[in-house]
């Protein structure tokens, strides 16, 4: 199983359009993949569109045992193959600002425990291997750095940094950067940083491409060669609770296509660990 946490410290750059994205390339090819809505503005669940659960991530918090957990994951509508750990604004009550180590933990314990081989069956399905429910993990996280954001980083062995070709928000990479750094040397030498994901492009804008050249001098090969474009489409795709991959229009390949390079990066990346 790998988990991967979307990360950004600026508000508004897309990073859950980024967590959909890869957990919708994820369906698409076959990998079941479980999604963790950290956020509490829990945009990651409705946009899956799962059916009502008696317990959410902030439960799972609060007692990050298998039962609780069992009760907190939901299926989404997007098909058979892609779970979602439930959010809600209740997380906030987990977001202190200088937690304890027990606290940071919480999260990592919890996610040990998806090895319930009752766990598939409580939820309907009936074709993951004895022992390996998911695959991938995806964690979506909030905009800030308390304790939601570094439990998730306590958790993970990747971290995506999604950003926007604006100032503040190559302002704002360069703060998650610092707080990957940041959590490696406090406890989790097996974190490593994905890469930079460029969202919101617009082709021929002078600002835009001078942000992107900022970012590529700041950090370099991992800065992704690929960025994803400023399309109508994953607003639209979003409103009707669908994956980017559902949507058929031009701009949805094309931005879909780019979810499929980045998923594929994040595979090889755990096949060289």
């Amino acid at each position: 199983m790998q988990v991967v946490a979307t990360l950004s410290l600026k508000g508004g750059v897309g990073k859950t359009t980024v967590a959909l994205g890869l957990a919708g390339a994820a369906l698409h090819h076959g990998i079941p993949t479980l999604l963790v809505d950290l956020d509490p503005q829990a945009n990651a669940t409705i946009a899956l569109d799962v059916e009502p659960t008696t317990g959410t991530v902030a439960d799972v918090l609060d007692e990050p045992s298998r039962s609780v957990l069992r009760r907190s994951i939901a299926t989404s509508a997007w098909g058979e193959g892609l779970d979602v750990l439930v959010g809600s604004e209740q997380n906030e009550r987990h977001n202190h600002p200088d937690p304890s180590t027990k606290q940071l933990e919480r999260l990592a314990r919890a996610l040990s425990r998806l090895d319930d081989p009752d766990l598939g069956s409580s939820l309907g399905r009936t074709d993951e291997k004895p022992g390996e429910p998911y695959q991938l993990v995806i964690i979506d996280c909030p905009p800030s750095l308390g304790q939601l954001t570094r439990s998730a980083l306590a958790a993970s062995d990747r971290a995506i940094l999604v950003t926007d070709p604006t100032m503040f928000a190559v302002s704002g990479v360069q703060r998650a950067f610092d707080a990957v750094q940041a959590e490696r040397e406090r406890g989790n030498p097996d974190l490593q940083p994905l890469g930079v994901l460029v969202n919101r492009v617009r082709p021929r804008n002078a600002e835009h491409d001078y942000r992107i050249a900022e970012l590529r001098e700041l950090f370099g090969p991992l800065v992704f060669g690929s960025v994803l474009p400023d399309r109508s489409a994953v607003q639209q795709a979003q409103g009707a609770c669908l994956p980017i991959q559902s949507w058929d229009t031009p701009g949805a390949r094309e931005v879909a296509a780019v979810f499929t390079a980045l998923l594929g990066r994040l595979l090889r990346s755990r096949s060289r660990t």
